[in-house]
């Protein structure tokens, strides 16, 4: 009986680790989405601004 007790605290332990890792996924993706489009919104104005001054370069 002590045996099973033990093995459910641990299992129980597992699931919540893995819940938290997997949150912690999903915040990180969500982060790195938001940055990637603010950058992304960034370059195109500055894209658009040297556009309109007509000082185009290769970058």
């Amino acid at each position: 009986m002590a045996f099973l007790a033990s093995f459910l605290q641990y299992l129980i332990i597992l699931i919540i680790l893995v819940a938290i890792a997997f949150c912690g996924i999903m915040v990180g993706k969500a982060l790195r989405k938001r940055k990637d489009a603010k950058d992304a919104a960034a370059q195109a104005a500055q894209t658009a601004n040297a556009t309109a001054e007509g000082d185009v370069s290769n970058e």
